[in-house]
């Protein structure tokens, strides 16, 4: 059976925000180096844990972020794996299939036909570098999110997404903005650059943002909240590893789930007072 899909738009996804108090991202990043031996190995412990951080937090979550660099090694078995996942993750959550494709038209169109009919995602994460046709493709999906790479938090960003005047993150977000609409366009804009995130919302003052980098990375949650939040939250922030590897020597399946909850509930509930609930 198909996974049902909810919140293909923003008031919808504002809802579940409100129903949840929190808008939390939960990255799904399951790196075999870090995954507790309690859950085995290879591509078994991979789904064991994913399956495990998606029952012990959807309570608190309103997105999933798969990311399919994670799943790709294992070949067939990975995309199978990924796909019962996405599955089982709430229909009141998002799930955003962090691939973030990208290439001539006829290709972007089959990309965005694995990640939504395929896979089964929500959303997908894309790279605007070749421009609109290789973008509209996946914002022609008017039920389907695309989140578009704008300010990224890797000190990589420093290369290119600042040269020029203004800058090229601002000219990603004002074109890009006329190839989708807020309720199907979203920005990647990370957390570790909040000085620069309320010049975002200034440009994109609709449009939701996903914003990695809160946690293990170092971004502020209430520096982003104050300058990124607008009249319908407008925000995904995205935790992975302090989500995920919260416990670090875990001896049971159990006490890794109830150290990941912890950590959730405890951004979830800083959230929602950013929301004044």
């Amino acid at each position: 059976m198909a996974r049902i899909r909810t919140l293909n738009n923003r008031s919808k996804l504002y809802e579940a925000i409100l129903a949840k108090k929190s808008y939390l991202c939960v990255g799904l990043d399951p790196d075999p180096n870090l995954i507790p031996a309690c859950f085995g190995s290879g591509i078994e412990a991979v789904e064991a844990f994913c399956m495990s951080i998606v029952d012990c937090t959807h309570h608190v979550a309103v997105a999933y972020k798969p990311n399919l660099a994670f799943f790709e090694p294992y070949g067939a078995e990975g995309f199978s794996a990924l796909e019962r996942i996405i599955q089982a993750i709430p229909s009141d959550c998002l799930v955003i299939a962090d691939a973030k494709r990208g290439d001539i038209g006829n290709t972007s169109r089959k990309y965005a036909t694995a990640m939504f009919d395929t896979l089964g995602a929500d959303a997908i994460t894309v790279a605007p570098y070749m421009g609109e046709d290789s973008v509209r493709p996946f914002t022609d999906r008017k039920d389907r999110w695309t989140i578009l790479l704008a300010l990224t938090s890797n000190p990589g960003a420093d290369d290119f997404e600042f040269h020029g005047s203004p800058p090229l993150f601002e000219k990603v977000l004002t074109k890009a903005s006329d190839w989708g609409a807020p309720d199907n366009l979203m920005f990647v804009v990370g957390a570790t650059r909040p000085e620069v995130l309320s010049r975002v919302r200034a440009l994109v003052p609709d449009s939701f943002l996903l914003v990695p980098g809160v946690g293990a990375q170092g971004g502020d949650l209430n520096a982003v909240a104050s300058a990124g939040l607008n009249a319908q939250c407008g925000l995904l922030v995205n935790s992975s590893r302090g989500i995920l590897y919260a416990s670090k020597s875990p001896k049971t399946r159990a006490d890794s789930s109830h150290a990941s909850r912890i950590e959730a509930e405890k951004l979830a509930s800083k959230m929602a007072v950013t929301l004044g609930l």
